[in-house]
């Protein structure tokens, strides 16, 4: 474990209580941070240094949670060394950053697995399912707020620091990266660091989302909409019930003789489905424990995170303009 810091610890539990592999040495610089983690994983040895990671052959699994701008150069020295490897989100801050890890992998032949959390929610799976089998009809738009009061972050700004975890739901759910992104932020905290960012995205569809993401915000939202032509659906992350879908929407009948005829309201039931609430993370760990024995793409892999740095990086350049909309791809 690379990085035992505030959402590291939580690899930290969940590796340590995974009976298909054992937690044996925990990296960061922070005598307090490795502290907590020797709470979690008394059996595991305190490092400070990578390398020594790298260089015990009887190592066999990375993961890689520190801060964003040291992924690449972390993950790629993983990879050399014969390690598989999971690496947090933002996979890394640029494209050219994120192909080099990628080139990486396709050397080493090991398996590189992006922590894009969200793709392993029940509700998220679900979601795909709905989407997949037609039942929901077709997408018109989706909508996405994810905000708090939370922890300030220094090397990122609300974009990238909780940018991914919409993203990689997008890309999941449509199965398709978008053709333009438009991005408008405001420094209020910090002079240059965004904490508060709406983006909006277009698909070749004709679909469109619309994000909302801040740490700058009266209370903890995170909830993703999406309206379709036959019913409505929304995850709501902090409610107890995760999914409620709504047999909501416009009708246009065969046959009408006046105008009012034409679209006619349809306010049905509300379903809300019982789902396996599983942790994400161990679901992610699992899953990537799965793909080491089998030999399988992870269903986060690199082709998914380029594609979201891709859209981060469009989306950033976007923001540096306030809001000039910029094409995918250019």
């Amino acid at each position: 474990m690379i990085g035992a810091g505030a959402w590291g610890l939580n690899h930290v539990r969940v590796v340590a209580s995974e009976p298909r592999c054992e937690l044996v040495a925990i990296v960061d610089r922070d005598p307090a941070a490795c502290a907590r983690g020797k709470e979690l994983a008394p059996g595991a040895s305190v490092l400070h240094d990578p390398e020594q990671v790298f260089a015990d052959p009887s190592i066999e699994i990375v993961v890689v949670a520190t801060p964003a701008p040291t992924h690449a150069n972390i993950t790629c020295a993983a990879l050399a060394a014969d390690k598989h490897v999971l690496v947090e989100k933002p996979l890394a801050l640029s494209t050219m950053d994120a192909q080099q890890i990628a080139d990486s992998a396709a050397r080493s032949r090991r398996v590189l697995m992006v922590g894009h959390l969200m793709v392993f929610h029940p509700a998220i799976a679900r979601l795909r399912e709905l989407l997949r089998s037609g039942a929901l009809g077709f997408l018109h738009y989706v909508h996405s707020t994810r905000a708090n009061l939370g922890r300030i972050r220094r090397d990122e700004n609300a974009l990238w620091s909780f940018g991914p975890h919409e993203l990689s739901m997008l890309d999941h759910l449509l199965e398709r990266s978008p053709v333009s992104v438009t991005a408008r932020g405001q420094c209020v905290l910090q002079p240059g660091i965004e904490d508060v960012v709406f983006l909006t995205l277009r698909y070749a569809g004709g679909e469109m989302a619309h994000l909302h993401l801040s740490w700058l915000h009266p209370r903890k939202e995170r909830r993703l909409t999406l309206v379709c032509s036959q019913k409505m659906v929304e995850f709501d992350d902090v409610a107890p019930e995760k999914l409620r879908i709504y047999d909501k929407g416009y009708d246009r009948p065969p046959q009408f003789t006046q105008f009012a005829e034409y679209l006619t309201l349809r306010d049905g039931d509300v379903y809300i489905p019982q789902l396996p609430m599983d942790e994400p993370l161990k679901l992610q760990l699992r899953h990537l424990l799965d793909c080491i024995a089998t030999g399988g793409r992870p269903t986060t892999d690199i082709a998914s995170a380029l594609r979201i740095v891709a859209t981060l990086e469009a989306a950033q350049r976007s923001l540096a303009s306030d809001g000039v909309p910029v094409n995918l791809g250019t």
